[in-house]
């Protein structure tokens, strides 16, 4: 195991927020990739759990737990420093490796605001009642993001794309699994 890290089971809730790109400087300090241009997650949690790198050199297998000691912005990357990785060639062990925080530990959102990942499952249906099928993934466009949408049509699996703004959507309730949107089906 390397160093810095203990055998771990990921958390039933456990969500990929980013990986580790490399060493930073010579005290165990290393680069974070986000996967969001809202890195919150990373900043609020102290417990990261680790996998290794789909592809490239494994330094380690299974899950591992890491305990952040800090987590910030620096220029145009995030940094982060973690108990126990004291060094440079304890750092570049790490490299490549996939990060995940428990749901749980994210920030709570504001009135209105969303993670995608709590978006991606729910059904879209129109003002009438009509679906409009599930939330297969995000898309951001600079300026807005997109709802990308996934239904069946003739057995066919075909996709709609609405965009993520108040004009068309009316509501977003998770509870209920629902977002509601003025739009229609030959939209």
């Amino acid at each position: 195991m390397v160093a810095g890290l203990e055998p771990a089971e990921l958390p039933a809730d456990a969500i990929e927020v980013g990986r580790i790109a490399d060493a930073w400087g010579i005290k165990g300090w290393f680069k974070v990739l986000p996967h969001s241009a809202s890195p919150e997650a990373l900043f609020s949690s102290k417990r990261w759990y680790l996998q290794p790198s789909e592809r490239g050199a494994k330094t380690f297998s299974g899950t591992a737990l890491l305990r952040v000691r800090e987590a910030k912005e620096h220029s145009d990357t995030i940094v982060a420093s973690a108990h126990d990785v004291d060094d440079r060639g304890a750092a570049e062990a790490l490299k490549g490796a996939r990060i995940f925080v428990p749901r749980s530990s994210f920030p709570t959102a504001g009135t209105d605001e969303y993670y995608w990942v709590d978006l991606i499952g729910l059904e879209v249906v129109n003002r009438e009642g009509v679906s409009l099928g599930t939330v297969r993934e995000l898309l951001s466009t600079g300026p807005q993001t997109v709802l990308v949408i996934e239904y069946f049509e003739e057995g066919k699996v075909l996709e709609r794309m609405i965009p993520f703004v108040s004009a068309y959507v009316d509501g977003v309730d998770l509870a209920a699994r629902r977002v509601t949107v003025d739009w229609q089906t030959d939209y």
